[in-house]
């Protein structure tokens, strides 16, 4: 198998000006030129939107979105507002703000591709004054995140993680898992553009939207209800960080892992709004631990795939939790020590 490129993740980004973002008032953007642009489809940009507490903060959170997704999560954003978190969230290349019309969205043949579009947002997030740092990713981007850490170790200077249903395995029957999936990831080695069938259902989708069965507005263009298609070289990608899992991350700041307590049965719509219907919760409840020293794993009942669109009851026990943990896992501010 031909080896992965190694990066040099030491070159400066350059950024524009913040200008008004499309979620509204008190939302903000900025576009990040990778210090990699252009890749080999052309020139790439990430898309760094940004929320600020209620008050003065030196802490904040930076969230990654997952595959075929951007980021729409106003109530995430003023949540962690709130509670004193300033919020960034990174479009990363070729999904939603950031995809260009000569780019496929989605198409990576690395995902420390991704390490460019990572490195530039926090650069710019501690720029700003913001010491104490909270890494978030959602399914695709828990993964990216997760190698991230791994791999930049402690100079990406994060003190904790947060993990939505992150993907750290397929969910497709055993028989593609051992046979059909290594195949099509050896083609993607060759042959990296070449087209794959996305075999995933629009159940999820129409789940989500408000134009069909639920109560989120977002760009149906950049997050589709029938997914993108996928290509052998994104396979590959993605098989090659779930390998790294596998072998244990060893990440050592604390990490909190939320997802739902149960996986639809494959096809079925009965139970989508309270189920994962994307992802096996037995494979995250299995591979969790090897991101980590100090990983805490909590199963959300009645939760779906982005535990934070679940019905509104999940998602205020998923809030509760999560700024429970993370009132236990960071330092108080300054401010709050009485420390002038």
């Amino acid at each position: 198998m031909a080896s992965m490129p190694q990066f040099d993740l030491s070159a400066p980004a350059s950024y524009s000006d913040y200008v008004p973002d499309l979620l509204g008032e008190g939302f903000e953007q900025l576009t990040i030129t990778p210090d990699d642009s252009p890749d080999y489809e052309g020139p790439v940009v990430s898309t760094l939107v940004r929320h600020l507490a209620e008050g003065p903060s030196t802490r904040a959170v930076l969230y990654v979105h997952g595959f075929n997704d951007y980021f729409f999560q106003r109530e995430l954003a003023l949540n962690y507002g709130a509670h004193q978190f300033n919020f960034y969230a990174l479009d990363l290349r070729k999904y939603g703000r950031s995809i260009r019309s000569h780019q496929r969205p989605n198409n990576v043949r690395d995902l420390r591709e991704y390490f460019h579009d990572l490195d530039a947002a926090l650069a710019r997030v501690r720029a700003e004054g913001n010491t104490t740092i909270v890494l978030s990713g959602h399914s695709t981007g828990g993964l990216i995140v997760s190698l991230y850490m791994w791999y930049r170790k402690a100079k990406a200077g994060v003190a904790a993680m947060v993990l939505n249903s992150p993907f750290l395995e397929m969910h497709q029957p055993w028989l593609l898992r051992k046979f059909g999936i290594p195949m099509m990831k050896r083609l993607g080695a060759r042959w990296p553009d070449m087209a794959l069938k996305a075999n995933l259902s629009p159940i999820y989708g129409e789940s989500l939207h408000r134009s069909f069965q639920g109560e989120w507005d977002y760009n149906l263009d950049w997050k589709p209800n029938r997914v993108f298609s996928m290509n052998a070289g994104w396979l590959r990608a993605i098989r090659w960080g779930h390998a790294q899992v596998r072998r244990a991350l060893g990440i050592e700041v604390p990490i909190l892992v939320l997802h739902s307590d149960r996986t639809a049965r494959r096809g079925h719509r009965e139970d989508v709004f309270e189920t994962d219907v994307v992802l096996n919760v037995a494979h995250i409840r299995e591979l969790a631990p090897w991101l980590g020293t100090r990983v805490t794993t909590h199963a959300l009942e009645g939760a779906i795939h982005d535990v934070f669109l679940s019905r509104e009851k999940v998602r205020a026990e998923a809030y509760r939790v999560l700024f429970e943990w993370l009132g236990r896992v960071l330092p108080l501010p300054t401010a709050q020590l009485g420390v002038a």
